[in-house]
């Protein structure tokens, strides 16, 4: 099992953020590699055991399951169902920590999962940086004051 983890500082109050990030269906908002996502079953977006089912700007497409969401944590996790990258046992967590020096935001990131030994470092860049860092960036931009 191998672990990827990304953290930055957003300069934007952690309830700004947390507003942004919480849907569950609200990738495409975002980030800039999701193209368009939907709640299965019509179920509510933070309903824990609900599926988002999106598809990704380069064509590919990708089921997750909401395992956590806590508001006064400003934490979800959630794991991949399906996906075109080749992993097993995916499980991820984004959390986010007001930063008082300056109402700022502390943003981490992280997944564990299982993959063939062969594509362990493509598959770290480019979930650290492709999907996680690459989200961070986008909200930063988002949310410039």
């Amino acid at each position: 099992m191998i672990k990827v983890y990304a953290s930055s500082v957003i300069d934007a109050p952690a309830e700004t953020v947390w507003a942004r990030v919480r849907d569950f269906n609200g990738l495409p908002q975002w980030t800039p590699f999701v193209a368009e996502s939907r709640i299965e079953e019509g179920l509510p977006a933070d309903r824990i055991g609900c599926v988002r089912n999106f598809r990704l700007k380069d064509g590919g497409a990708i089921r997750e399951r909401l395992l956590t969401l806590s508001d006064y944590d400003y934490q979800c996790s959630y794991s991949i169902l399906e996906s075109p990258m080749g992993v097993t046992n995916y499980v991820a967590t984004l959390k986010l920590t007001p930063v008082t020096d300056g109402n700022r935001t502390f943003a981490e990131w992280w997944a564990e999962f299982d993959c063939e030994p062969a594509k362990e470092r493509e598959l770290a860049r480019s979930i650290g940086q492709g999907v996680f860092q690459a989200g961070f960036d986008s909200l930063k931009s988002l949310l410039r004051r």
